[in-house]
């Protein structure tokens, strides 16, 4: 997976956070170790200048993550348990 099918998951999963319980049951470690590596880095502060909306956005969607206890997925053992797979 490259690094615009990672982020264009870990859009989709922010916007939809019932989702991420769905990918769990369905095994789906790849997709959700690219939503923790996008969430654990952050989005870049540039994104702010260029474009300010979606910037807000991203950084409220991650805050929502966070605090539903998304910092519990570590993107190495996720990682992991998709080679494993």
């Amino acid at each position: 997976m490259n690094a615009r099918e990672e982020e264009l998951i870990a859009r989709e999963l922010l916007a939809n956070p019932d989702l991420v319980a769905v990918y769990w049951h369905q095994k789906r470690w790849a997709a959700l170790a690219a939503l923790a590596r996008f969430a654990h880095r952050d989005v870049p502060v540039e994104l702010a200048q260029t474009d300010p909306a979606l910037y807000r956005m991203l950084r409220e969607q991650i805050t929502r993550f966070f605090l539903r206890g998304g910092d519990v997925l570590s993107p190495d053992k996720l990682e992991e348990l998709a080679r494993q797979a």
